[in-house]
């Protein structure tokens, strides 16, 4: 079976990919991952063919317009118009190349940005296909959906919430509602509004809905259809064997306790210098050793303390740490969660603050911050809290010995064979 998986987003987007493609091909599937130019050698290296979609996400968080969606992407009202901007924008890109990208497949595997337009060649051509999500992607009363990055009005409002975005989002004609009406005609299909594909993709019931997270983190609600499901973590490849980690981590490991992670992945920060010194003041007012990782805002550390690294593995890193503090993007919270160790996240845009809020009432972290107004006297308490109070440790330690139990991509394998549209 030729099995096309369409992601796009930061890394954090790609990797849980490349680690279900490789389950998918030990199983005998022949596998292509769609996704932008800058992930091409990772999906080659997880032996995938490569195919691209148009966009480059990091050089729109680079941009004006990306700044200024970090600068207010956890307050209420702002984070909501900046994750509808967001997310219309990265649908757009994928829907000006998702027909060639989907050419050849027998079964469409689908991420939150390849949804409306992969479901539309899925109708159009009677391929079969699913979503797979990596949060929380159907709205329920049990909590605020995650890619809105609101919390309001309780279990009403976390149902009506989506669509009031949604109805509000129709107001004003963007890129993405362009790419939709032309997809539609492209492939004969009748002209509908993007909420009405949205609506009958998520109410059909021969689509499933599947995530790749824990129910030791998200529990299923019951107000979820049939056919939408929790299903476990995909993990990216391990390291290869041969790969060892630079002489200087290895070094400052061996050299004193375990020190604590500092890294926000693939966020781009509009002022890496500014972030680097509260950081760094934190680190020193919290009297912990740290490892400090560069991702997209160039992030370093200074002193004798600190040892500032590039792209490790976090499967090898995170276990080996104290604590770990990040941006809540699903990938690296789900990482933290698996090596059973404290976090404290500190939350950007999109998803990020439902993943903060859930590490702290799962006990594994003492407290979550936003990027925006961070201070280095807020985060040396939390990460503090974090290495002294062994009460976080013994929970996250608690919460891995049933993230590890799991077997998502599994489930996904088992699922493909069942498929039928």
């Amino acid at each position: 079976m030729k099995a096309v998986i369409i992601t796009t987003g930061s890394r954090g987007d790609i990797a849980p990919f490349t680690g279900l493609a490789a389950r998918l091909r030990a199983a005998g599937h022949d596998v292509a991952i769609a996704t932008q130019a800058a992930f091409a050698d990772l999906v080659r290296a997880a032996g995938c063919e490569f195919r691209l979609v148009p966009g480059d996400v990091r050089a729109d968080l680079a941009s004006t317009r990306g700044q200024d969606w970090q600068r207010r992407g956890t307050g209420r009202l702002g984070a909501l118009r900046t994750n509808i901007e967001m997310g219309r924008q990265l649908l757009a890109d994928v829907g000006r190349g998702v027909v060639a990208a989907a050419e050849g497949a027998d079964v469409l595997l689908l991420q939150r940005t390849a949804l409306v337009h992969g479901y539309l060649v899925a109708t159009a051509t009677g391929v079969p296909g699913m979503a797979l999500e990596l949060f929380p992607g159907v709205p329920s009363a049990d909590f605020a959906l995650p890619s809105l990055g609101v919390e309001l009005f309780g279990r009403w409002g976390n149902r009506a919430l989506p669509r009031l975005a949604f109805g509000l989002g129709k107001l004003v004609r963007t890129p993405l509602d362009d790419t939709v009406r032309d997809l539609q005609r492209e492939l004969g299909l009748p002209r509908t509004s993007l909420a009405a594909v949205r609506a009958a993709m998520l109410d059909d019931p021969a689509w499933p809905i599947r995530h790749g997270f824990s129910q030791a983190i998200v529990p299923r609600p019951a107000d979820w259809r049939p056919g939408v499901t929790v299903d476990g973590y995909w993990w990216p490849p391990a390291p290869p064997e041969d790969w060892r980690p630079p002489a200087e981590l290895a070094d400052f490991l061996a050299a004193g306790p375990p020190p604590v992670f500092v890294g926000f992945g693939s966020m781009s920060h509009p002022d890496g210098a500014a972030l680097a010194e509260t950081v760094t003041s934190a680190l020193r007012r919290a009297r912990v050793r740290a490892v400090v990782q560069a991702g997209w805002s160039g992030l370093a550390g200074s002193g004798d303390d600190v040892c500032s690294v590039g792209d490790v593995p976090h499967e090898w890193l995170f276990p080996r740490m104290a604590a770990v503090v990040h941006h809540a993007g699903a990938g690296t919270t789900g990482a933290g969660l698996r090596a059973g160790v404290p976090a404290v996240p500190v939350a950007v845009l999109g998803d990020q603050p439902f993943w903060a809020r859930r590490l702290v009432k799962l006990g594994v972290s003492p407290g979550w911050l936003p990027l925006r107004g961070l201070t280095a006297d807020r985060l040396a308490e939390l990460i503090r809290r974090a290495v002294t109070d062994e009460s976080h440790r013994r929970r996250a330690q608690a919460v891995a010995e049933r993230v590890r139990a799991e077997d998502g991509a599994g489930r996904i394998v088992a699922a493909l064979r069942h498929l039928d549209r």
